[in-house]
């Protein structure tokens, strides 16, 4: 079995009741588990105490067929769209990256969500948007902007015979919007030259979403307005990407739409792609300072399994694990002073020591292993 360590610094443990799935990375929000409307797109760690971690997200052998798009078209286009992440998961509780939409390029910066499946930012035209870092999207002043216009196939704003999309989160924030079609550059690390790419223009916010500092989501999921979906149909990358975030003490990272030389001695675990939008993987056990948690491995293959979800915060367990993994962590750091959590909407169990200079556990995860060849 394939393990990642994780070195335990600052630990929150959310009571909340924790039920079906468990997310991996950053964010603040359950992505996309809630209530989906989408419209269709028309016609190595090396050893060191401070360390990253890369997770190059493939499909299985002959199961997908982005996979299969990507086998005929690699040779012929082997370009990445290599961007930085900013932000981090202390303060800001996300990982952003910047993109730039429309002619001239309008700049947003947009939280990385493996766990949402479209990309979206404020419109000009929303009424009930929140105040973030940069303007709205200006559609009117893009010479190369056009609306996705209505067909059988997508949910439809009859008054505008637009498509439109709606996303409703776990944490109750949501985003509705039209869905439109223009250039999206990706700043000029990447070798990608702009791409025009169908995005959502959102003309109302809600919840986490209104009051966060970020522009919009960037989804990293799997379906047909999927950004990484749509720029592997176009032939112009592989049909892999990858993320590697700069840690809890410094932040930042960087990210690769496509594909990369595959680092030396990294290891794999397959994801089930027939489950449902989400990257799904078979988490195997839970070590919490080198012993195993006592739990039945079976406890983890609910409706979706487990995931591997950058846009939200917490890792989500099942209940019976949560309390198992609750009571071996407090046996760890009870001689640790425990403090207030970060969010008082959440009752939250933390620790004082934030920072690599306090004492430390390891916690390993283990996930079945695949063989790329």
């Amino acid at each position: 079995m394939a393990w990642q360590q994780f070195t335990i610094t600052l630990l929150c443990l959310s009571l909340i009741s924790l039920l079906i799935r468990y997310g991996v990375a950053s964010g603040f929000r359950i992505s996309d588990v809630s209530n989906i409307s989408t419209g269709f797109l028309p016609s190595p760690a090396d050893g060191s105490h401070h360390t990253t971690m890369l997770l190059p997200l493939f499909p299985p052998k002959d199961t997908s067929r982005r996979a299969e798009i990507s086998r005929r078209h690699l040779q012929k286009s082997p370009v990445s769209a290599r961007m930085s992440l900013h932000d981090d998961l202390l303060i800001n509780g996300y990982y952003t990256t910047h993109i730039w939409i429309g002619t001239p390029p309008q700049k947003f910066a947009l939280i990385v969500d493996t766990g949402s499946t479209v990309t979206y930012v404020p419109c000009s035209s929303c009424k009930k948007c929140g105040n973030h870092q940069d303007p709205k999207f200006q559609p009117e002043k893009s010479s190369t902007y056009q609306s996705v216009k209505c067909d059988k196939t997508c949910p439809c704003d009859l008054k505008r015979q637009q498509c439109i999309y709606e996303r409703r989160y776990a944490e109750m924030s949501s985003s509705f919007g039209l869905l439109g079609e223009d250039v999206i550059s990706f700043g000029n690390l990447s070798e990608l030259g702009p791409q025009r790419a169908v995005f959502g223009c959102e003309i109302a916010e809600t919840g986490d979403l209104y009051s966060q500092r970020a522009d919009g989501i960037m989804g990293l999921g799997r379906g047909d307005v999927s950004i990484v979906d749509q720029l592997v149909g176009k032939h112009v990358i592989s049909d892999s990407f990858s993320l590697c975030y700069g840690g809890m003490d410094f932040g930042g990272g960087a990210m690769v739409l496509g594909g990369i030389k595959t680092p030396a001695h990294m290891v794999f675990t397959k994801s089930y792609f027939g489950r449902s939008p989400y990257y799904n993987i078979e988490l195997k056990e839970i070590h919490v300072a080198g012993k195993p948690l006592k739990i039945n491995p079976q406890v983890f293959g609910g409706k979706h399994g487990t995931i591997l979800d950058s846009g939200t915060t917490y890792a989500y367990l099942p209940e019976a694990v949560f309390v198992a993994f609750k009571s071996a962590v407090m046996k760890e750091l009870h001689s640790l002073k425990q403090i207030k959590g970060p969010d008082p909407s959440f009752n939250d169990i933390c620790f004082s020591g934030a920072g690599s200079s306090q004492r430390t556990f390891r916690l390993l995860i283990w996930f079945s292993v695949m063989e790329i060849n």
